[in-house]
């Protein structure tokens, strides 16, 4: 079943309606986040560009209809194709950051050194809204239409959660009538959607909490963990440091970590399988922006559970099976969060990822979610995966970026469908101007998503969310998180 237009999903969307839970005395009566008007959209106003493409072309910013800040470059030699960039995070303002679009510009100045215009949103507010920021990102591309006229080609590019944004932008509104987008690039992708790609955050905010007890303190006012936070909490990211630091010592060398505070550090990791690097900000993740989608987004009720995991990787798997904090999750607050985050494989274009294989934030087991999830929906001829021996996630090589978008630009033009080997074998041509390295493993393949993450029970089943299930939620109305 088609999906629906651009007018008819930005038009339901912006007077979407969350129901709200009444299962805690935290919760306002009324969803938070209620918009305001948005400002007048402004058209593109030429700025100064960032250092990193100052020299080879001009840029504007502006903001749309929706009060989005947008940022758009052209190279002097344009090669008359448009990347549109989803950006990741979420970041977590209440408005939209006028410099997010302008960084990201900067980030992957690699795109318009090698011809391509391109054309970022930094969306209308932070926080969690996959669809939101699939409207803001659908929203500029019509903004740059608009000023310069149709590319010859237009390329979707979407960088950690703006993976999961720009593959739901394709599946959205790519498959209109007039094909807006010609192709689809990936990179280093939350591709497992919400309802199942958190999973990992929401064992380790449990099990934290079980080693720790500092999150909250037994003194402070109790709150259920799948939270994150409780609402009014004035918690910082330093803060939340400072309670890590207390129990396991991360920041300490470790001969001068208490043996306890070892021994947490050796269970969390142990159980998790979160890297010990990046073990803060998935925190803060579990932290911070789990009250966003609880508390602000969903009203208040749970979409996680934890109910039938069985924990293991520490020093006592049956103490921590027994004295972990259990939940099971509100089937309306999962209905809400798959309908706005999970993706249905209903894309009709070629798409491309990138991902490196040690990823220490959106494991790399998320490209196989992604490849179960096209296979499942009959479009897996659309799709090639590659992979490379880094161990990075917000940013990968130049050199690498270069090829990829070549690479898909290529397919695009010509029908050929490349190989991880035929891509690998084409960078060192890029890397001739960029010298950042090739680092792709034509012989890879991720080991499923289950074996990564601990699947809930029906999770290894892919889609997450079928195009059946959208399309029936779309027509029923009143079903996602509201922009």
């Amino acid at each position: 079943m088609p999906n629906p237009s651009t007018h008819r999903r930005a038009g339901r969307l912006a007077t979407l309606a969350v129901a709200v839970s009444a299962t805690t005395s935290f919760f306002a009566t009324a969803p938070a986040g209620a918009a305001e008007p948005a400002p007048a959209a402004s058209p593109p106003t030429p700025t100064a560009c960032p250092a990193t493409v100052a020299d080879i072309a001009d840029c504007w910013t502006g903001q749309d209809s929706n009060g989005a800040f947008y940022a758009i470059a052209v190279p002097h030699e344009w090669n008359r194709s448009l990347l549109v960039h989803a950006h990741g995070g979420p970041d977590l303002g209440e408005t939209s950051d006028p410099s997010r679009s302008v960084d990201d510009l900067d980030r992957w100045a690699v795109m318009v050194r090698e011809g391509y215009a391109w054309a970022g949103s930094s969306y209308r507010r932070g926080g969690f809204g996959t669809e939101m920021a699939a409207i803001d990102t659908e929203s500029v591309r019509k903004i740059f239409i608009d000023t310069w006229g149709k590319p010859r080609l237009t390329l979707l590019h979407g960088q950690s959660w703006g993976g999961d944004v720009a593959a739901k932008t394709a599946e959205t509104f790519g498959n209109a009538a007039d094909k807006p987008y010609d192709g689809v690039l990936l990179t280093s992708g939350v591709l497992a959607g919400a309802t199942r790609g958190y999973d990992y955050r929401v064992d380790l905010r449990a099990v934290y909490q079980y080693y720790c007890q500092n999150h909250p303190r037994p003194t402070e006012v109790q709150y259920p963990v799948w939270m994150g936070l409780r609402p009014g909490s004035t918690m910082t990211s330093a803060g939340l440091r400072s309670r890590l630091q207390e129990c396991t010592g991360f920041q300490s060398e470790p001969t001068e970590r208490t043996p306890l505070q070892q021994r947490n550090l050796d269970d969390i990791l142990g159980v998790t399988g979160i890297p010990e690097r990046t073990l803060e900000s998935h925190l803060r993740f579990a932290t911070f922006t789990f009250r966003d989608i609880v508390s602000t987004r969903l009203g208040g009720r749970n979409p996680f559970s934890n109910r039938s995991i069985r924990y293991s990787g520490s020093h006592d798997d049956a103490a921590l099976n027994k004295g972990v904090e259990r939940f099971s999750a509100d089937q309306s607050a999962v209905r809400d969060l798959s309908f706005d985050s999970d993706l249905t494989g209903d894309v009709r274009v070629p798409v491309l990822t990138m991902h490196a294989i040690d990823d220490p934030t959106a494991f790399v087991e998320h490209e196989s979610a992604y490849r179960a999830t096209l296979t499942a929906a009959g479009n897996a001829d659309h799709l090639v995966q590659t992979f490379t021996h880094e161990s990075e996630h917000s940013s990968l090589s130049n050199s690498e970026y270069a090829t990829v978008i070549h690479a898909l630009e290529t397919w695009v033009d010509t029908g050929a469908k490349p190989t991880p080997a035929s891509i690998a074998n084409a960078c060192p041509e890029h890397d001739s101007d960029y010298s950042t390295g090739c680092l792709f493993d034509p012989a890879f393949h991720p080991g499923s998503y289950a074996s990564r993450v601990n699947p809930r029970p029906g999770a290894t089943r892919w889609p997450a969310l079928t195009a059946g299930q959208y399309s029936a939620w779309d027509r029923q109305g009143g079903v996602g998180i509201a922009p």
